[in-house]
C-alpha cells in the first residue's frame, strides 16, 4: 500500500496544479487531481504560493479546513470508485449523485462518510470498518 508523507502528499499537488498551469501534459493521478482542484477555486491561490504553504498547519482550531486533506480525501474517494473498492462504494457513490444531483456535492458527502470512518478507526485503535463506511455511504444518496 502507497503510504506518502505530508511532504510528498502537499508536493503532489503542488507539482499537478504547477503542470496544469504551465499547460503541461497530465496524465493518471495529476489529471485526477486537477479535475479535483478545478472544483475548489478557493485552493487555487494556495496552490500558486508553495513556499508560503508547504509547511502551513491548518488546525481545527483555526476554524480553516486543510486544503491537502480534503483534496487528498476527494482522491481516495475517485480511486475507491474506479476499482470499486470497497465493493459496491460505485454504485453508492452514483446513487448518491443522482439524488443530490451533483457529483461534486455527493463526493462531500462521501468525504464525511469517510472521515467518521477514519476517525472511528483512530479512536478505536482498529483498522478502517468498510463495511459501515458503505452503510454510511449508502445512506447519504437516500438522504
Amino acid at each position: 500500500m502507497f503510504n506518502p508523507t505530508r511532504d510528498q502528499v502537499r508536493q503532489f499537488f503542488f507539482d499537478a496544479w504547477r503542470k496544469h498551469r504551465e499547460r503541461l501534459p497530465l496524465a493518471g493521478l495529476d489529471a485526477t487531481a486537477i479535475d479535483i482542484v478545478l472544483t475548489h477555486p478557493e485552493y487555487h491561490a494556495m496552490l500558486d504560493d508553495p513556499d508560503a504553504n508547504r509547511e502551513r498547519d491548518w488546525t481545527p482550531e483555526s476554524g480553516t479546513t486543510n486544503p491537502f486533506l480534503h483534496l487528498s480525501m476527494h482522491l481516495a474517494i475517485e480511486e475507491q470508485v474506479s476499482i470499486d473498492q470497497p465493493p459496491g462504494i460505485r454504485d453508492a457513490v452514483e446513487a448518491a449523485t443522482r439524488r443530490l444531483g451533483d457529483p461534486h456535492a455527493a463526493r462531500h458527502s462521501v468525504i464525511e462518510c469517510l472521515g467518521e470512518m477514519m476517525w472511528r478507526a483512530q479512536r478505536d485503535g482498529s483498522t478502517p470498518d468498510a463495511l459501515a463506511y458503505l452503510a454510511c455511504v449508502r445512506r447519504a444518496g437516500r438522504k
